[in-house]
């Protein structure tokens, strides 16, 4: 499974932006698929996945704000909302298989900055 994600860039205070993440590869495999950040110097954190059975997890600060939508088999896109400066990080597209074992996806990374 690859992933490709798309979409970052720099807004101000309040904006919003829509990030987009294509899999190719074995994509009837992936059971979960969602987005994780990594603000500059903390370890990389879960922002809003969706489960297998559509089930969405969304992190407290994404709550209200973020809108996590799996389109089809093979994307997962999140709408960001009312953006803060504190959501500027590299925002890594998330794919997960559960086979007998589980395998984790990454994708490249896509740099989001929220100006003041």
């Amino acid at each position: 499974v690859q992933l490709q994600a798309s979409g970052g860039g720099l807004v101000p205070r309040g904006g919003s932006l829509r990030l987009s993440c294509a899999a190719s590869g074995d994509i009837f495999s992936i059971d979960h698929m969602g987005w994780y950040r990594q603000v500059s110097g903390n370890q990389r954190e879960l922002v809003a996945v969706v489960r297998r059975r559509g089930k969405i997890e969304y992190a407290d600060y994404a709550k209200g704000r973020f809108t996590v939508s799996r389109d089809s088999k093979s994307t997962v896109s999140l709408q960001m909302n009312n953006l803060e400066p504190e959501d500027t990080a590299v925002y890594y597209c998330w794919a997960l298989v559960e086979n007998n074992l589980e395998y984790t996806y990454w994708g490249q990374g896509t740099q989001v900055t929220v100006s003041s």
